[in-house]
C-alpha cells in the first residue's frame, strides 16, 4: 500500500511511503509483531515513515555522490598519467631519432646539441668537457635506460633510486607476503 506524504520541513516535496499490507495472519503466519512495531512509536505515523524514507534517499544519494567523486578523481589522475606517458613516449621517440655517429649503450649519459641548421645530435662529450669551445647549442643531457627510455639528467638520481628499490623487491621473493585479505598489522592494538 503506497501513500504520498509531504514532510513538515519540505512541504513542496512529497515522499512515497510503502506500507505492509494489513493482515494479522497472512497464510496462517504472523509476519510482523504488532507489539514490536508499536512499542517505539505509532507504525501508521506516515510523516515519521516518510522522514525515514527521505533520510534513506538522502544518504543513498550522498553515498553515490561520494563514490562518483572518488571515481572522477581517479579518472583525472589516470588522464594525467596517460598524458605523461604520451609526452615521455614522444620525447623518447624524438631522442631515438636524433643524429648520432656512435652506438648508444644503455646506462650511459648522452648530451644533445643543436646545430644552427636545426639538426639535433647526440655526443658523449658534455658541455663542461667542451668548455668555452663548445661548437653548438647544448639542448640537454639524457641517460639511456636499459628499457631504452631516456631520463633527463635532473631526474636521473630519482629514477636510479626507484630502479634500486624495484631491484631489491625483485631479488627478495618474500618481500610481498601472500596475503589475500587487507593487512592492518601495526595499526591496531
Amino acid at each position: 500500500m503506497d501513500r504520498a506524504v509531504s514532510l513538515p520541513n519540505q512541504p513542496d516535496k512529497t515522499t512515497k511511503v510503502t506500507l505492509v499490507e494489513s493482515s494479522s495472519n497472512p497464510g496462517g503466519l504472523e509476519l510482523v509483531s504488532s507489539y514490536q512495531t508499536t512499542r517505539v512509536g505509532d507504525p501508521t505515523d506516515l510523516v515519521a515513515l516518510a522522514a525515514q524514507v527521505q533520510k534513506g534517499d538522502d544518504f543513498t544519494k550522498a553515498n553515490a555522490c561520494n563514490k562518483l567523486t572518488v571515481i572522477a578523481d581517479q579518472i583525472r589522475y589516470l588522464q594525467e598519467q596517460a598524458r605523461k606517458v604520451l609526452e615521455e613516449a614522444k620525447r623518447d621517440a624524438d631522442l631515438h631519432h636524433a643524429a648520432c655517429n656512435i652506438v648508444k649503450k644503455p646506462g650511459n649519459m648522452y648530451y644533445l646539441y643543436q646545430r644552427p641548421s636545426g639538426q639535433k645530435y647526440f655526443s658523449i662529450i658534455s658541455p663542461q668537457e667542451w668548455g668555452a669551445s663548445c661548437p653548438h647549442q647544448f639542448v640537454g643531457a639524457f641517460k639511456l635506460q636499459h628499457d631504452m627510455s631516456w631520463t633527463p639528467i635532473d631526474e636521473v638520481q630519482k629514477r636510479d633510486a626507484d630502479i634500486a628499490v624495484m631491484d631489491k623487491l625483485l631479488s627478495q621473493q618474500t618481500a610481498l607476503p601472500p596475503y589475500t585479505e587487507p593487512n592492518f598489522k601495526g595499526l591496531s592494538d
